[in-house]
């Protein structure tokens, strides 16, 4: 009999969640369900372009930089701040480990090319992990140690990049 409490997930959500179950646990000896869950429902938010661009300045253009995102972090407080700190963290960890050559700036002399995101990411989930939030959202303790583990998990992320991109397209999915 079919189970209808968990919503239906999309073929992308699947494809994206059995990769990065098969890098993180079977090539790199990650046990963390919950982190790797993360990681891969990460990827899949990151797919809309909206949910990187969802932090807003003042005047109500996105937020795209993460030196941008680190002033508005600085200007909120209590969920909002801790939100924005999670998404510091999101952006830093998506772009160091599926787009590392976008971390190296574009030479347009934006802030972010003097940034180390991996201090930065490593820094907002600290302090997004220390500000506590209602069980809809990620737990203090998951936050912590993406904090603690942010190198790995860049790593894992780049390792699913080259997989995607070494397997043969007659074998891909179409992903709806």
């Amino acid at each position: 009999m079919p189970d209808h409490s968990q919503p239906k997930r999309s073929t992308l959500d699947r494809f994206l969640s059995g990769l990065s179950e098969y890098i993180f646990q079977t090539k790199l000896g990650v046990a963390d369900v919950q982190l790797v869950e993360y990681v891969s429902e990460l990827m899949l938010r990151f797919t809309r372009v909206d949910a990187i661009q969802r932090v807003r300045r003042d005047d109500g253009r996105p937020a795209t930089e993460v030196f941008q995102l680190m002033c508005e972090a600085e200007r909120r407080i209590g969920m909002a701040r801790r939100e924005v700190h999670r998404h510091i963290g999101d952006v830093t960890l998506f772009r160091s480990g599926m787009f590392p050559e976008s971390v190296r700036g574009n030479g347009k002399g934006s802030p972010d090319e003097l940034l180390d995101y991996f201090h930065h990411g490593k820094r907002s989930y600290k302090i997004a992990s220390t500000i506590q939030a209602d069980e809809t959202r990620p737990p203090c303790d998951l936050l912590d140690r993406l904090s603690d583990q942010f190198e790995l998990c860049a790593y894992g992320l780049r390792e699913i990049r080259r997989a995607w991109e070494e397997s043969d397209p007659a074998d891909q999915l179409l992903i709806d």
